[in-house]
């Protein structure tokens, strides 16, 4: 970052210094030099300074002009009150245990930048995200914000399930259950899982010596395709959503799928931020909810479910948002626990028994 020291005191006058002196010249019929001296400052300064103040601040009784003094600084991208959003949407993300890096947060200013339709440097477009001196000045500007060194992957995954993490999971739940005052058909769990077109067999009686027995399957090597599914607290499901590892995606690829399912694609088939927005549309119009109905949302704190514009959707629609905190999906989130296992086992033998015979 650069961070360049002054090495003159130019352009350091204080605000109310230069008010006191434009007064004696236009109050006083004093002359612009001989004010200049009186009060240690340039003819030319003061003379800038008087064909920008104005008439209300000269005969006004504030002691602080308005008008700009000294020299101007870069112009700020976002005003006082957006970067205050900014800040407690930071703070508010780390409460619920989304914890934003510094480049997730620089690529999250950016698109906020273009969804409200301000100047930014062109670096920004090019880069798709802020630049590193705006977020150093941006970090410094909020005394509330601190960068932390995160523990290491290994033991952050091996001491992620505590009791301090679990405790504040469960405050945070218990704060929003009383301020939204739903009942359990108003929660719901998102979690995303892989399906394969190759199942893993399950066990069968073979004749005893053999030490290598088959079942037919569909290939080697299968296709991973990403289901996206949603359960509240009562057991009711919205219909399924897809994302098939293809570059365009097909009303076909939808064939025999529960009703109302809906699907993208993509190249590796995972769950990206531009998937995250249509499966939200996905989620409002199959539960209603809007902010006389408002619902509960627990899901994981995966990246692609910090997209501005899905966060931003899910607000408008009554959405509220909660977090499982890091590493301890495997043991909080329902879907993991009881759902998914039984699901998949289920799929991977219906698959077996009707597919078989076709390949």
């Amino acid at each position: 970052m650069r961070n360049r020291k002054r090495t003159t005191e130019r352009g350091k006058t204080p605000a109310h210094i230069m008010l006191r002196a434009a007064r004696e010249v236009k109050l006083n019929n004093k002359s612009i030099r001989g004010a200049g001296t009186d009060y240690d400052i340039p003819e030319r300064t003061l003379r800038r300074f008087l064909q920008k103040v104005t008439d209300e601040e000269l005969y006004g009784t504030n002691e602080l002009p308005t008008t700009a003094v000294g020299y101007i600084k870069n112009r700020q991208v976002f005003s006082d009150d957006q970067e205050k959003q900014l800040e407690e949407y930071i703070l508010k993300t780390a409460d619920v245990y989304f914890g934003l890096s510094p480049k997730q947060i620089r690529t999250f200013a950016y698109e906020w930048a273009v969804s409200l339709k301000i100047k930014f440097p062109d670096s920004w477009n090019t880069n798709k995200c802020a630049g590193q001196d705006w977020f150093t000045y941006f970090i410094k500007r909020h005394a509330g914000l601190s960068i932390r060194t995160p523990e290491a992957t290994s033991l952050a995954r091996a001491s992620g399930f505590n009791k301090h993490s679990v405790g504040n999971f469960f405050k945070n739940l218990k704060t929003v259950l009383h301020r939204l005052q739903i009942g359990p058909q108003d929660i719901y769990n998102m979690d995303e899982t892989g399906v394969t077109t190759v199942q893993k067999p399950d066990r069968i009686v073979a004749r005893r010596g053999f030490k290598q027995v088959g079942r037919i399957t569909s290939q080697e090597r299968g296709t991973l395709v990403t289901l996206a599914i949603a359960v509240n607290a009562i057991g009711n499901s919205i219909p399924p959503y897809f994302i098939f590892p293809r570059v365009n995606f097909r009303e076909h690829m939808l064939s025999g799928a529960p009703p109302g399912s809906a699907g993208a694609a993509n190249q590796s088939g995972w769950m990206k931020k531009e998937h995250f927005l249509h499966w939200c549309q996905h989620f409002v119009k199959h539960t209603g909810c809007s902010k006389e109905r408002p619902v509960l949302l627990l899901l994981d704190n995966h990246d692609s479910h910090l997209s501005i514009d899905s966060l931003d959707y899910l607000k408008e629609n009554g959405v509220t948002v909660l977090s499982f905190p890091p590493h301890c999906s495997h043991k909080l989130q329902p879907l993991d626990r009881s759902v998914k296992k039984k699901k998949i086992c289920k799929y991977s033998m219906r698959w077996l028994d009707n597919q078989s015979s076709r390949v």
